[in-house]
């Protein structure tokens, strides 16, 4: 079974009350339950998102570590705010941590 079943549901039908044991799903909700085609369809695309959605958790991670760059009382060097903006770029250039290029830290 795919770890994507509970978001599939609650995307499909938001706040839904059901429960997930890892194997088997148990619909507690007045709204009907999603067809297991639609379910699929939807752990399909979270899947397909995955990779980016980790490579934008790390690029978070290494922008929140230079936040205090930013702060008012400092002012970034140029290659400060190039690394930045490098980082706040790179999900317009790749799509997962396989094929990605860190800019480098001044």
């Amino acid at each position: 079974m795919s770890k994507f079943i509970p978001d599939a549901i609650l995307n499909l039908v938001p706040n839904a009350a059901f429960s997930f044991n890892g194997t088997d799903i148990t619909w507690a909700d007045d709204r009907e339950q999603p067809t297991d085609a639609e379910l699929q369809t939807e752990i399909a695309r979270l899947e397909s998102e995955e990779p980016l959605n980790e490579l934008r958790a790390v690029r978070d991670r290494l922008l929140a570590d230079t936040d205090w760059w930013a702060s008012s009382d400092l002012t970034m060097t140029a290659e400060q705010t190039a690394y930045r903006q490098a980082l706040r770029d790179i999900t317009e250039t790749y799509s997962s941590l396989d094929d990605v290029n860190w800019p480098v830290k001044p």
